[in-house]
């Protein structure tokens, strides 16, 4: 029997109160990346650490997750964003 396995991406939005920023990207495991977000480093969330997922999208493959995050990276409208976040729920 042949099994295929799918990876799954997630799109996923971050929000960090202390910057009040938020961050999107895209990653087949989640858990471990928000981890590296929150470790001190250089680049635009390694200052902070209390970045917190307030958003996922699930896709089959890297280029659909890669196509839609910079989707909504091209909004450049934080109301935009927190409406996509509100509407989710």
């Amino acid at each position: 029997m042949l099994y295929i396995h799918f990876m799954n991406f997630i799109v996923y939005i971050l929000f960090s109160e202390s910057k009040n920023k938020f961050y999107i990207g895209f990653t087949s495991n989640l858990e471990e990346r928000v981890i590296r977000h929150n470790q001190k480093s250089k680049g635009f969330t390694g200052n902070v650490n209390d970045w917190k997922v307030v958003y996922t999208e699930n896709y089959e493959t890297k280029e659909l997750a890669h196509k839609r995050e910079l989707q909504i990276k091209s909004w450049k409208s934080r109301i935009k964003i927190q409406k996509l976040i509100d509407d989710k729920d």
